[in-house]
């Protein structure tokens, strides 16, 4: 049985794709920062919960008591403001969220003992291809996650592993409603007409829902993606 953990696992995204594994057959844990959220996602699923915060380096580790065969690198989240308007605070803990726990994330998958045909996945963002008004911070960082990425799969090629990012647009999560909140914020206008503003970005006009980036992460996983490697899988109906 294969070994999965997904780390942003509370929510959104995490959830449909710690889900997803678990109904396939996985011994899933899922990890981060609030247990009852955790709790939420396994519920009805034999899972694991383990609280954990990315941007910690020994909670990170704690993680990794043996090797896992399937790492999601999911935790992650973002503001909205011109960059006049964002403090050094806001800079370095998008790095740290976005970026930095992806590393901490892979480094520990790696130094735990990741075996041959092992898969580090690292849930990016269509803001890893483009940047975004309002939104440079977590667009430096999710760049900063593809540059990783691309470099992890050449260094583990080799040994069996590939290392892929999953790019989505806009997810129908509570990280879209964040970001909607931004952007009424910023245009004066309600948060319905922000919510239809972003799901316009996507040519199929409508956001994306979880369970379809959950699908990429299967497909990452899986044994025919085994030459695919350190690239930026791009699920966003067209927007990229």
């Amino acid at each position: 049985m294969r070994r999965v953990l997904v780390t942003g696992g509370g929510s959104g995204i995490g959830r449909a794709v710690a889900r997803a594994f678990a109904a396939g057959g996985c011994a899933v844990t899922v990890a981060g920062r609030r247990i009852d959220a955790l709790q939420g996602t396994a519920e009805g699923f034999a899972m694991t919960c383990r609280t954990a915060d990315v941007t910690d380096e020994a909670q990170v580790e704690a993680l990794f008591g043996a090797p896992f065969d399937v790492v999601v690198a999911n935790a992650g989240g973002a503001g909205s403001a011109r960059l006049e308007a964002v403090s050094l605070a806001d800079w370095t803990h998008a790095l740290a969220l976005n970026l930095t726990g992806t590393f901490l994330t892979f480094r520990s998958a790696l130094r735990a003992g990741m075996p041959a045909g092992g898969r580090l996945i690292a849930m990016a963002s269509t803001a890893a291809l483009q940047g975004g008004a309002g939104l440079a911070p977590y667009c430096a960082a999710k760049h900063g996650v593809l540059g990783l990425v691309r470099s992890v799969a050449i260094e583990v090629a080799k040994r069996g592993i590939t290392c892929n990012a999953i790019c989505p647009g806009f997810v129908d999560t509570p990280l879209v409603d964040q970001a909607a909140a931004g952007v009424a914020a910023r245009l004066g206008v309600t948060d319905d007409e922000a919510r239809r503003r972003l799901a316009a970005n996507n040519p199929t006009g409508r956001l994306i829902a979880p369970e379809e980036v959950a699908a990429a992460a299967l497909f990452l996983a899986s044994p025919v993606a085994a030459q695919v490697n350190g690239h930026a899988l791009a699920v966003s109906g067209g927007e990229i």
